[in-house]
């Protein structure tokens, strides 16, 4: 450890000394919203922003540098309509995305156009997506199981990678180091090599100890985006990446003044954490290959095809006893996809695809004694397998500068449920070259995920084959406005929806636990937001979110579990002729409620108080080439729970609801050189 320490401070000193205060350094500059902002994810094709039914927000490279953020998710969670989840602030803690109050499954997350949820859980842990690899962000709201399927239900976040530019060579190094032992290395560089062939090569390695015991995290990356790119007329790619981690899991903090409690001299839990031997691991592989090609001005086609092997790994012990498990889940998915844009005539386009899906799903699974020794014969394992197809059409007409309409429908046909179909209708309103009023209205659905179709029978849980998907619709009405050379963006929305048929597990008529369609799901909201860059030197954001979303079951009707009713985000950005800027943040939460496992109480059995963080991240810039910068995340060091579990002192026999705890304050230096 004191070896990274002195490598860092070396790197910090050697910048100063070499390159001195650049009086020349190109200042970092507020980035507009103008409405011809270039979207992809909300059509699969290039459209203006003021062309969009969804409400939509736009991050890049310079956002994602400027942030204080550590994560995607801590990112996104500055923006309307966003709730950043995670199971505590711990290492490994799964960040999760959830938007406009729905589920966290219910938001599709794309790395170049291909899932990364997990087709076991359905959800995408966004902490496995470094952010250094990310060149543009895109988070289209609303319904978007048209052109995505299953999923796509709160909306859709596509993150695109790093290409080659032309006539420019890429490289980037950077190394950080905080505290709790954390420490960050990443590599990048990307060129043409000859001709019209180019590369981006990304690599990163990440050590955390974390603020707890058994919150450690081991994190290593490697990408590579390999183009062949002849403008319109052809561009070829083909990505691939590899993300490996190990982490502890601890679970829950136990009260204060929890004694030590050991099983054959194994120490199973502290008043710190709750498990101090859980950990897993994750191993995620993905290769996607594209074609692109638009061989006249009203035609274009897109090919996609990709491979993607997700292995999760879990190591448990049970607190009462010392016995437990070692599990593997291993998800592979494989798919194929074609669409083709056509503009028959001026302000008219037909958007037409179709898509094809196979997933193989395979569990194995070990027993362990109550010393942690696996036993012999106790090998158990389960394999099962789907496939799915879509076809879609989208077809949009601006016949002036004043309105345009849009018109989709999806037919997905599932190999287990059956099919279903997905329309979609959407009204664009341009009074004024600035002012944009958009409409939509869309049927949204999602599947059962594999574990709760397939996952074998034990004494105490098993999967339902017989599921039905969860269906509903989503209504979106958003306004926004740019004035002053696009120096003033605001923006309000609407929204409504509703899932019925939700899938939760829970016990059957002979005492197992098994996913069943037991609940139904509403809310509407609505979201306001405004960007001022009108200062010189100076730029301002600030966003609220109110939700009202609600849970309904065959006893009462409540408030939905953990999902705040308000959220308000801001954050206050400088920079300096002489390469100095700063970045300050503010994120509040409101109160969240639980109501455990009794679906008769309408009041909650325990509330998670509303919190505020304040982040804060201050940069210098020297010469061209280095930077140093300085973060503080949760700076006055606000205690937050995030989730709450059941703990049972094995000591005292005991039992109480214990919180996930967030992370405290951390602080982290960080020296990049760009070239």
């Amino acid at each position: 450890m004191k070896k990274r320490v002195y490598l860092i401070a070396m790197l910090s000193i050697f910048a100063v000394q070499e390159s001195g205060w650049a009086e020349d350094k190109q200042t970092v500059q507020a980035s507009p919203v103008t409405m011809e902002e270039v979207v992809v994810s909300a059509t699969k094709t290039e459209e203006m922003r003021k062309d969009v039914v969804n409400s939509i927000i736009l991050k890049d490279a310079t956002d994602i540098d400027e942030s204080s953020a550590e994560s995607l998710g801590e990112l996104l969670a500055n923006e309307p309509g966003v709730d950043w989840r995670t199971r505590g602030g711990y290492g490994g803690a799964s960040e999760e995305i959830r938007i406009r109050g729905m589920e966290s499954n219910a938001t599709q997350v794309l790395v170049n156009g291909i899932s990364v949820n997990s087709p076991s859980l359905g959800r995408a842990d966004v902490s496995k997506i470094p952010l250094n690899n990310i060149e543009r962000i895109e988070v289209v709201k609303g319904a978007g199981s048209l052109l995505y399927g299953s999923g796509a239900m709160g909306g859709t976040v596509n993150i695109m990678t790093k290409r080659p530019e032309r006539d420019e060579t890429a490289a980037r190094v950077r190394a950080g180091y905080g505290s709790q032992g954390s420490y960050r290395i990443s590599v990048e560089q990307g060129m043409f090599a000859f001709g019209d062939f180019g590369y981006y090569l990304t690599a990163g390695r990440s050590e955390t100890d974390g603020f707890r015991d058994n919150s450690d995290l081991t994190h290593n990356d490697v990408s590579l985006n390999l183009v062949f790119d002849k403008g319109d007329g052809l561009n070829i790619s083909l990505y691939g990446e590899y993300v490996d981690r190990e982490f502890g899991l601890p679970g829950v903090k136990p009260l204060d003044g929890t004694k030590d409690y050991f099983i054959n001299n194994q120490k199973f839990y502290n008043d710190d954490v709750a498990d101090l031997l859980n950990h897993g691991s994750d191993k995620d592989g993905r290769l996607v290959f594209r074609v692109r090609s638009r061989p006249v001005d009203w035609l274009a086609f897109h090919f996609t095809t990709h491979y993607v092997d997700m292995e999760n790994y879990y190591y448990g012990r049970y607190r009462f006893n010392g016995t437990g498990d070692k599990t593997w889940v291993n998800n592979r998915v494989s798919g194929v996809e074609a669409n083709i844009d056509i503009t028959p005539f001026q302000g008219a386009s037909l958007l037409l695809g179709s898509e094809y899906k196979d997933y193989d799903w395979e569990r194995d699974n070990i027993s362990l004694d109550n010393g942690g020794i696996e036993i012999n014969g106790s090998k158990t394992g389960a394999e099962s397998g789907l496939h799915t197809t879509g076809a879609f059409a989208e077809a949009s007409y601006r016949p002036c500068n004043f309105f345009k309409a849009l018109a989709g429908i999806r037919h997905e046909d599932h190999s287990t449920f059956g099919s279903e179909l997905l329309p979609l209708y959407g009204l664009i309103i341009n009074p004024l070259k600035n002012t944009v009023l958009k409409l939509s209205h869309g049927k949204h659905f999602m599947a059962p995920t594999l574990n709760d179709l397939f996952w074998p029978e034990d004494p105490y849980t098993k999967g339902n084959p017989d599921l039905k998907p969860e269906t509903g619709h989503h209504t979106d009405v958003t306004f926004e406005q740019t004035l002053f050379d696009d120096k003033l963006f605001v923006t309000l929305s609407y929204f409504c929806w509703n899932v019925d048929d939700k899938i939760l597990w829970d016990l059957d008529a002979n005492w197992l636990y098994t996913p069943q369609n037991l609940n139904s799901y509403k809310a509407d909201g609505m979201e306001a937001g405004v960007k001022i860059a009108l200062l010189q030197n100076f730029s301002f954001a600030v966003n609220y979110t109110y939700t009202d979303a609600k849970e309904e079951n065959e006893f009462v009707t409540r408030r939905a579990t953990y999902t705040p009713a308000h959220q308000l985000k801001g954050d206050l950005t400088f920079w300096s002729d002489f390469g100095f800027s700063g970045m300050a943040t503010v994120r509040y939460v409101g109160e969240r409620d639980f109501y455990g496992s009794d679906k008769s109480i309408t009041s909650p059995i325990e509330t998670l108080n509303s919190y505020c963080t304040f982040d804060l991240k201050i940069e210098q810039q020297i010469n061209d080439h280095w930077r140093l910068s300085l973060t503080a995340n949760n700076l006055f060091d606000k205690g937050y729970d995030t989730y709450l579990a059941s703990f049972t002192d094995q000591t005292t026999g005991e039992r109480s609801l214990e919180g996930y705890p967030g992370a405290g304050r951390s602080i982290f230096f960080n020296v990049s050189f760009e070239y």
